[in-house]
């Protein structure tokens, strides 16, 4: 196995308040191999878009990495320096985030907007970078690439935008892409054709992938492992195959069982009873523990750490060696 491009270790993110300090990230570990397509998934608030926000050195003040660290390719990139992290942003960590129009300039061209990024990051002169943004649009499939460069974000569709905003997190050939909900706002076929041209793309360029998402169609058919995020920590990590057709975690089921299957008569999904603990009144022991049907009294004193489970790693003492005390 390659060595890990990203390595998150025991991150922890805290947002200071006048009532007292909320935990917003608690223990996160994780690794990306290069070329590898991790998913991240859980309800929103689970913490999956801070994890990314984190990676990227972009927390919304007032919120801080209190603990733990950040590596990617060896380097530790969570306590640099703003003008530092700005230059590894763009040029080592590509994002690409739910709405294009954000991340879009309406004033600039598009290909002011990708000649700049290029420039920005790799030594090329003007004419170069613009044939390189070409050639960029004409990978992400913008039809007509040559003539749609000079347009602005607004003559673009939804979809079109979002494949320049993929282009654009790729300009400078960053070794990972941080992709936040990247087709919730796009209808399914152009989904697809999306999460097709993500999966192709980072394959070619060799970069390594996190993708956030609530969609679990999204991660089925993209990603090689997942994470499944509960209340700011990982509750169950492994190969996308198995954490949804054999799920260990509680919670992990619980989503499964709420996604309407195609070879199934059933009449009722399954659901989740009660909702997430808000970040001020996570209960002790396991944060799932009141909406758990399996939940027994260890559950509710102790907080339990990623254990081995089956093909996955789930965090639920039901894996402690199955001794109830």
């Amino acid at each position: 196995m390659a060595a890990p491009l990203l390595e998150v270790k025991h991150l922890r993110v805290e947002f200071p308040t006048r009532r007292g300090t909320l935990l917003a990230l608690d223990d996160v570990s994780f690794e990306i191999a290069p070329g590898e397509v991790l998913g991240v998934v859980g309800e929103s608030g689970a913490g999956k878009s801070l994890t990314g926000a984190a990676i990227i050195g972009l927390l919304e003040p007032p919120g801080r990495v209190a603990g733990g660290e950040i590596r990617l390719e060896g380097q530790r990139i969570d306590n640099l320096p703003y003008e530092q992290m700005r230059a590894i942003r763009g040029r080592k960590i590509g994002a690409i985030f739910q709405d294009p129009l954000t991340s879009l300039n309406p004033l600039y061209t598009i290909g002011r907007q990708l000649v700049e990024t290029i420039r920005t990051h790799l030594p090329v002169g003007e004419a170069e970078a613009r044939q390189r943004a070409i050639r960029l649009l004409q990978e992400t499939g913008i039809p007509a690439a040559e003539a749609r460069i000079d347009q602005y974000p607004h003559q673009f569709s939804g979809g079109m935008r979002q494949r320049v905003v993929i282009a654009l997190a790729l300009a400078a050939e960053p070794r990972l892409i941080v992709a936040d909900e990247p087709t919730t706002a796009l209808d399914v076929s152009i989904q697809a054709q999306i999460i097709a041209l993500l999966k192709r793309l980072c394959r070619e360029h060799g970069a390594a992938v996190m993708l956030v998402t609530h969609d679990m169609g999204v991660i089925a058919e993209t990603c090689d492992r997942v994470a499944v995020m509960y209340a700011g920590r990982i509750v169950e990590v492994g190969p996308v195959h198995d954490v949804i057709h054999h799920p260990n975690h509680p919670y992990t089921e619980g989503l499964m069982g709420s996604i309407p299957a195609m070879d199934e008569d059933r009449e009722r999904l399954l659901q989740i009873d009660g909702a997430m603990p808000r970040l001020n009144a996570i209960p002790p022991g396991c944060a799932f523990n009141p909406r758990c049907p399996k939940a027994f009294d260890r559950c509710r004193r102790d907080r339990p750490d990623l254990m081995a489970a089956g093909a996955t790693r789930a965090a639920c003492w039901l894996h402690a060696g199955g001794s109830r005390p």
